[in-house]
């Protein structure tokens, strides 16, 4: 099993998951209609004891947040992933095809670096056998110069040999850990989608009260911005991978030259691979500046405070002017006792 079956096996997994989300809508509906109950009852209270005409299509959201509890499967996971999941498989799509050509590309330089080395009659004992041997038939009688000669081409074959096996044990290391960066972003994106779906219900529930419907724009948002951790991810992959197929593309085009002799490093595609592990931990922060994952309850708070703070200024700005009043009364009544007193005497 290698990682483009583990990504699908993720895939499989929330596909399973997410009709559980169904078992919540009851406890979703009990929490919708007490909510509703009080919602409208004191709208059109209010309207009443202000002796104003009802409106009515406030109070119908109440009825259309219910309706998407009884459906929610359907009706809100099954309209977002429809609108989401083709830009899934755009980007994923780009993948594929940088990928293909990717391997295509590795194999042919291979093979022409390969030819390349024993191409250079002074390095081709180096990788070839056949090469080794021919070259120590042409030293013919070995004394003990030559021995010494065979010695340092022996150590000088092991080296070079070394030194490929060593950069080729990187390469395979660090790509293993640029898969296991992106399995652990598409699973944690798996993992919060599952939550969200889940206890969905439950948040369209509690923003029929009135005062918490910024947790259903919260909700929507966190959502599509976890969903797109997929597509900014697959973004990043094929665009490191374009950048292995120039990189090889001109490796190919250098080799296809008589002349040139290549080397053993591979140090520059490692580069990219560190580059792609730290980039797959940028995805949940790139895919934030695509649509802002806050708000909700946070601006409903700053709401809840600034009505704070201007109904307490109201209050004392009020208060003062009650105070001013009744000073005024109590030295106004207080001027004609004395008056009345004066008279008397």
């Amino acid at each position: 099993m290698d990682f483009t079956d583990l990504h699908a096996l993720l895939h499989a997994t929330y596909g399973e998951m997410m009709p559980l989300c169904a078992h919540m809508t009851g406890i979703a509906k009990g929490i919708a209609g007490l909510g509703a109950l009080f919602y409208i009852a004191l709208r059109i209270w209010s309207s009443l004891a202000r002796a104003e005409p009802i409106d009515v299509f406030p109070l119908l959201r109440p009825f259309v947040l219910g309706f998407c509890i009884m459906f929610f499967p359907s009706v809100v996971l099954g309209t977002v992933n429809a609108v989401l999941s083709p830009v899934v498989q755009g980007t994923e799509k780009l993948v594929h095809v940088q990928q293909n050509d990717l391997q295509s590309l590795r194999d042919q330089r291979d093979k022409l670096e390969e030819e390349a080395y024993r191409r250079d009659k002074s390095r081709a004992y180096l990788v070839d056998d056949a090469a080794w041997d021919e070259k120590v038939q042409e030293m013919g009688f070995i004394g003990p110069e030559d021995a010494i000669t065979l010695a340092g081409m022996y150590a000088e074959r092991t080296a070079f040999n070394t030194k490929r096996w060593f950069v080729k044990k990187i390469y395979q290391a660090l790509e293993l850990v640029y898969n296991a960066a992106s399995l652990v972003i598409d699973t944690l994106r798996t993992f919060i989608l599952i939550v969200l779906s889940i206890l969905g219900p439950i948040v369209f529930g509690i923003a029929v009260w009135d005062g918490l419907g910024g947790s259903l724009s919260a909700w929507f948002a966190r959502y599509i911005s976890v969903y797109l951790w997929l597509p900014v991810s697959s973004i990043l992959t094929a665009l490191l991978t374009k950048i292995q197929v120039l990189m090889i593309s001109k490796d190919i085009a250098e080799l296809q030259n008589p002349g040139y002799v290549p080397d053993s490093g591979d140090w520059y595609y490692i580069v990219f691979f560190l580059i792609g592990i730290v980039g797959f931990f940028c995805v949940p922060t790139v895919a934030g500046w695509i649509i802002e994952a806050g708000g909700g309850i946070g601006n409903y708070g700053r709401n809840v405070n600034q009505t704070a703070q201007r109904g307490a200024q109201s209050a004392y700005t009020g208060g003062r002017y009650a105070a001013a009043g009744a000073g005024s009364v109590i030295g106004n009544v207080g001027g004609r006792i004395k008056g009345a007193l004066l008279k008397e005497k």
